[in-house]
């Protein structure tokens, strides 16, 4: 009977190690995207990438943050629509870096853009379908017209202070 050489195992990669200002920088993020209700990856990546000296790829973000590359990708696809990353050429490097935006302008003006905008955009046939809802007959009819009401005065209002927002924003 012929022996077989064994064939020694793989050793595996040893994980990336986040150190204490990363991972209490991802924390305040991940809150904070929370609070803005933001995609937690979203929050994740930016957190590293804020706390981080260096440009990332894909892969080191992954095994930074011990996530998948499709939540990962989740965030990074997030933030790029927002503004608030940036890719960077990394010389001799396949793969695309990327890096944070620090600015505060250009983040408040990506998170309009993407939280706020639409709602307002979308608010007439919202309240339009909402506004069809009522029956007259209804013993509520007058209390639920009364706050559609409000509604659609806090819709103008927004819509009026969404451009002095943006001016602001943009100087």
């Amino acid at each position: 009977m012929k022996e077989h050489a064994k064939v020694p195992k793989a050793s595996p990669v040893p994980a990336a190690e986040l150190n204490a200002f990363q991972i209490e920088a991802i924390g305040l993020f991940v809150k904070a995207a929370a609070v803005l209700s933001v995609p937690r990856p979203a929050g994740l990546v930016y957190g590293l990438l804020f706390a981080t000296p260096q440009p990332l790829n894909l892969d080191e973000m992954c095994a930074l943050l011990n996530t998948s590359r499709g939540g990962t990708w989740e965030g990074l696809d997030w933030l790029r629509q927002m503004g608030a990353i940036e890719r960077v050429y990394v010389p001799g490097a396949r793969k695309d870096h990327y890096r944070a935006e620090v600015n505060l302008r250009q983040l408040a003006q990506g998170l309009l853009r993407l939280r706020l905008e639409p709602h307002l955009q979308n608010a007439p046939e919202n309240l339009r379908r909402w506004s069809q809802a009522i029956d007259p007959d209804h013993p509520q009819a007058a209390f639920q017209k009364d706050r559609i009401n409000k509604v659609d005065n806090w819709h103008r209002v927004l819509a009026e202070l969404l451009p002095l927002v943006k001016q602001v924003t943009a100087e």
